[in-house]
């Protein structure tokens, strides 16, 4: 198996045990993340908000496969199933990511999914109804800033 590849196995082997700190282990110090709820994180920002999902993810499961990796860059499926702690509803939500790596480690994270079905399920019917307009998905990435920021204080 490709180093990289290896290294993508190891962080969504971690994101299954919720273990934060093996994820971080894959990352660069300089990482950006983003992904259509945070936005573009970067460094501190990137480890801290999986640290919070971690921690809050009690009946988090993750799958992931079909990882493609070179020398410099790296992509994977993966889905999660977990409840969303505003609502308590069930989400299940699937991702395509893409890598960038650099000194052996994810320098660039890219998470993409439609928001529009992420919203759905998390808010019920304000999502199904109005989740693909931009003042929703607006307010989504201000409440999710909002729980990193405060969860990186404490």
């Amino acid at each position: 198996m490709h180093p990289n590849a290896e290294l993508i196995k190891t962080f969504y082997s971690s994101f299954q045990e919720l273990n934060a700190d093996g994820m971080i282990a894959c990352y660069h110090f300089d990482v950006i993340f983003s992904d259509p709820v945070f936005g573009t994180l970067h460094g501190a920002e990137a480890t801290s908000m999986w640290r919070m999902l971690c921690k809050r993810g009690k009946d988090l499961k993750v799958e992931f496969g079909n990882i493609q990796t070179d020398d410099h860059t790296g992509s994977t499926h993966w889905e999660a199933w977990y409840t969303f702690s505003k609502s308590k509803r069930r989400v299940h939500n699937v991702v395509e990511a893409k890598f960038i790596f650099q000194d052996g480690k994810i320098i660039r994270h890219t998470d993409r999914f439609n928001l529009w079905k992420w919203s759905s399920m998390a808010l019920g019917p304000l999502g199904t109804f109005l989740g693909w307009t931009p003042f929703v998905q607006a307010g989504i990435r201000k409440e999710a800033s909002r729980g990193l920021e405060a969860f990186m204080l404490k």
